[in-house]
């Protein structure tokens, strides 16, 4: 799998590009901003792009999706419980920030257990992992998470945000990711990537 990250973005989110090698089919997860700098990996990869994923709909994970959509004419994925947060400069936090940035809406709405195939080699698995967001999601893959703002390298997502919930993602987290192997590896929405053998042992809030 070709796997490519990029951080975006005032805070600085990680958005990563992956792809089929041998299609060249790929996909976007995250493309909060820096639209310029993931269309120009998308180049040096001779990727088509065929989604946009969104692990939540704030506004540092979704800022440039317009514009990779322009370009690529990739379909938006998302679950469907922050489906809305695509459309609406309240909902995602960008009009608290002062700006009043929104998406297009979704073309595929996510549940639990949906299944994203990109190109002939690669599926990722929908988990859904509410806490950060009502509709935050994981995207698990052979030996790789993506986890969005669920998990990260010695912590957790925050949980202070309208639709946030600390005891909600405390269980997603138990319930939906410590039940993988130690060495699968986390790459998360912020920071550095981790493991989950290495979060199970040394993340304080678990």
């Amino acid at each position: 799998m070709i796997l490519r990250g990029v951080q975006v973005g005032g805070v600085g989110a990680n958005c990563y590009i992956i792809g089929c090698e041998e299609t060249r089919e790929g996909a976007i997860i995250d493309p909060g901003g820096g639209a310029e700098s993931i269309l120009r990996i998308v180049r040096e990869e001779n990727l088509k792009i065929k989604y946009i994923i969104n692990t939540h709909g704030h506004i540092d994970h979704i800022g440039a999706n317009t514009r990779i959509k322009e370009a690529t004419g990739a379909d938006i994925l998302i679950h469907e419980k922050d489906a809305k947060m695509l459309t609406s400069a309240a909902a995602n936090f960008s009009m608290l920030m002062g700006q009043r940035i929104t998406s297009p809406p979704a073309s595929r709405l996510l549940k639990d257990g949906d299944i994203i195939k990109v190109g002939t080699t690669i599926e990722l698995e929908v988990i859904h992992t509410p806490g950060h967001t009502p509709g935050g999601i994981c995207l698990k893959t052979g030996n790789i998470i993506f986890s969005g703002d669920t998990l990260f390298a010695g912590s957790i997502g925050r949980t202070d945000f309208p639709g946030g919930s600390y005891k909600t993602l405390i269980n997603s987290i138990k319930e939906k990711l410590m039940c993988f192997d130690d060495d699968v590896v986390v790459y998360p929405g912020h920071m550095q990537p981790t493991t989950i053998g290495f979060e199970r042992k040394h993340n304080p809030f678990l």
